[in-house]
């Protein structure tokens, strides 16, 4: 167990604009199981320098960074480490003494979960932070022919170009053996019964992935699941990208069976 919450326990946070249970209770569990002195909380703000200049301020020891302040938090931190300069997004703040730089664990945790999978053309929604991580896992991991669709033509094209991929508006009448959704649409809330890609469009793919982490089983994995598609699911993208955040803050790497008890656990909420 860890020690009780005291002046040398080390904070740990995420930012996002509809914060989940997922990585407070991910990190929560494995500081107790490996009796770490940290502590893990959710924020959500209206006040992205604000919070960012408290990191700092308060000696926070890290900070994960969701929708819609992956690339906007740039501008703030000190550097970006490994895929976070390549891509222009961050997904992951460590504060080393005052100084605060981005990482991207988002890139890593796609390309492992992809690199088994057999490589062709993809249809990939989304043109945001988590949408050029995952775009640019793919293109990395040998994936070709893509299309970004996209319904802002600004980011859209942009990531498009940056990437060698094609750029659609609306996508509805294209076709692919992978679909890729890094949308908010199939999440909890207001987008929780929509559908990123058509019927047809899953009915012609082979392999879905979406990276909406709740509800686990959104309604295109739903979908997906029935027509006896392969999918990936955006809680194996939360595992993988909070285990190295991890192991960032804290500089520990659990067992295998401590990440899949956390797992179960912070998927249970």
């Amino acid at each position: 167990m860890k020690p009780p919450i005291g002046p040398a326990t080390r904070l740990c946070m995420s930012l996002a604009a509809r914060p989940g249970t997922f990585g407070s209770r991910f990190h929560n569990h494995l500081y107790d199981a490996l009796g770490l002195d940290f502590v893990y909380k959710a924020f959500s703000t209206t006040d992205l320098e604000g919070a960012v200049r408290g990191i700092r301020a308060l000696d926070i020891r890290g900070c994960a960074v969701s929708m819609p302040f992956k690339e906007d938090v740039i501008a703030l931190l000190d550097g970006l480490r490994d895929s976070a300069a390549a891509i222009d997004s961050v997904n992951t703040i460590v504060n080393d003494d005052g100084t605060l730089l981005g990482y991207n664990t988002d890139y890593s945790a796609v390309r492992a979960l992809v690199e088994p999978l057999a490589r062709a053309p993809f249809l990939l929604r989304g043109s945001g932070g988590m949408a050029k991580a995952t775009a640019t896992a793919l293109v990395d991991a040998g994936f070709a022919e893509g299309v970004i669709v996209a319904r802002n033509p600004v980011r859209g094209q942009a990531l498009a170009a940056a990437l060698g991929c094609a750029w659609q508006a609306n996508g509805d009448g294209s076709r692919a053996p992978l679909l890729v959704n890094v949308t908010p649409l199939g999440m909890t809330g207001a987008d929780a019964d929509a559908l990123a890609f058509t019927r047809a469009q899953v009915e012609a793919a082979e392999v879905v992935i979406d990276v909406v982490a709740k509800p686990i089983e959104t309604p295109l994995l739903r979908l997906a699941r029935e027509l006896g598609k392969r999918v990936v699911t955006g809680a194996e993208v939360a595992k993988l990208q909070a285990l190295e955040q991890f192991g960032l803050y804290t500089g520990v790497r659990p067992s295998a069976a401590q990440v899949a008890a956390a797992e179960v656990y912070a998927l249970a909420a």
